[in-house]
């Protein structure tokens, strides 16, 4: 059963919440973070990507990246730019994109749920960024940005979010992306408590978003729990920040795929290679996806709807019958001879929020030679995948609208 607990939140005064919030880390590059951020002394980016303060000639996985970001945070204490709550709290925080609404629990998870399969995971992590995560909270001593987990659908507990979000937020912004920004303080004991033994109940959490801080969190807690002859188990490193929300509150965008070169095919036999495995059809306009097992692809200025056959899906299989295994197994392998879309150079993913004409301009530029529009994976294909304790191919899923980090930062000490 999920363990969640409360906690003090480091968090801005009201009129500084929307010049602190900042987009997550892995979202941008250094220069993309360094024009955010620009001016904007209060931005969280100075603690999430604290290298922007720093000369372009630092690796970004420096050990003085990790110091210059625990020097920020803690500018950010001395300035106020931050306060700590003095009790400790539940957050509720939603988020408006245009017609899709999502609304979460901002809550401590357990490292314990986490190492015992409570929490249930769908990817590989890196070692690398695994590694890079651990420096960034060992040296802040906190978890500056939340875990983005799902928990399948619970009446009570959605109840309880609806409830309080017709009260004032505390909270409430737009950022430039025309997103909004709500929160809302949860300090009721009564309610801290009702909600702390709904999710008791719950059996199990999934990530989204955030493997690598999940994994991180749990070594950070290893190391000081060897570190500590004292160990409890109740020390604030053994839980860390999380943002959970109801199956039906997530929006999942597709997202789509771009290779470099058609493997030595002319655009005239790479088509006929496709239609030998896939019911094929030009289109004349671009195609978005509007059902499983379905794909667009543009190829030399014209889209195609391509169709799977029902062979190409297993569906009894919780892996083989995603769209990105059917379109990886039966065409990126066999026809452009990606092996492995981790590590492959020739492919490139761009995120849903980017829409259909991101991979009109990628082919049309010349720097790729097609492109492929995805339906989205759907949530409980997720969370089925993650239930057989299987992993899901890389780039399967993207998430929008991002959690603002910044808003809720937990001290491990």
């Amino acid at each position: 059963m999920a363990i969640i607990r409360p906690f003090h939140a480091l968090r801005p005064p009201i009129h500084l919440a929307p010049l602190v919030a900042a987009l997550p880390y892995d979202v941008m590059d250094v220069e993309e973070a360094r024009s955010m951020a620009g001016a904007n002394a209060d931005s969280f980016l100075h603690v999430s990507r604290p290298e922007i303060d720093l000369p372009a000639s630092v690796d970004p996985h420096d050990d003085q990246v990790h110091q210059q970001g625990k020097r920020n945070l803690d500018d950010f204490l001395a300035r106020r730019v931050l306060l700590q709550d003095p009790v400790a709290c539940y957050y509720i925080y939603r988020q408006r994109m245009g017609s899709i609404i999502q609304t979460g629990l901002v809550a401590c998870a357990a490292v314990d749920d986490y190492q015992s399969g409570v929490i249930k995971k769908h990817e590989h992590t890196r070692a690398d960024k695994e590694e890079d995560r651990i420096k960034h909270i060992a040296t802040l001593d906190a978890n500056d940005e939340p875990v983005f987990y799902i928990f399948r659908n619970n009446p009570a507990v959605e109840e309880i979010l609806a409830s309080a979000v017709n009260e004032p937020p505390e909270y409430h912004f737009t950022t430039n992306d025309g997103v909004s920004h709500s929160l809302w303080v949860v300090a009721d004991p009564a309610l801290i408590s009702h909600l702390t033994g709904l999710f008791a109940e719950i059996p199990t959490l999934y990530v989204a978003d955030g493997h690598h801080r999940s994994a991180a969190a749990s070594r950070v807690r290893d190391l000081r729990k060897a570190a500590n002859p004292n160990h409890s188990g109740d020390e604030e490193y053994n839980f860390f920040l999380t943002v959970i929300f109801p199956e039906s509150q997530l929006n999942i965008m597709p997202y789509n795929r771009v290779v470099k070169d058609l493997q030595g095919r002319t655009p005239e036999q790479f088509l006929q290679a496709v239609s030998d495995v896939f019911e094929i059809s030009p289109a004349d306009s671009a195609v978005t996806p509007s059902a499983r097992h379905s794909f667009g692809m543009y190829l030399a200025g014209q889209w195609y709807r391509l169709q799977a056959t029902a062979n190409l899906a297993d569906e009894g299989n919780s892996v083989a019958r995603l769209d990105v295994s059917i379109l990886q197994n039966h065409l990126l392998q066999p026809l452009l001879g990606i092996e492995n879309p981790r590590t492959d150079k020739r492919i490139s993913f761009v995120g849903g929020i980017r829409g259909v004409e991101e991979l009109e301009r990628l082919v049309n530029s010349g720097e790729y030679s097609v492109a492929f529009s995805m339906y989205p994976t759907g949530i409980s294909e997720l969370m089925d995948l993650a239930d057989d304790d299987q992993i899901m191919p890389p780039k399967s899923t993207w998430f929008e609208p991002k959690l603002r980090s910044g808003l809720f930062v937990h001290l491990l000490s």
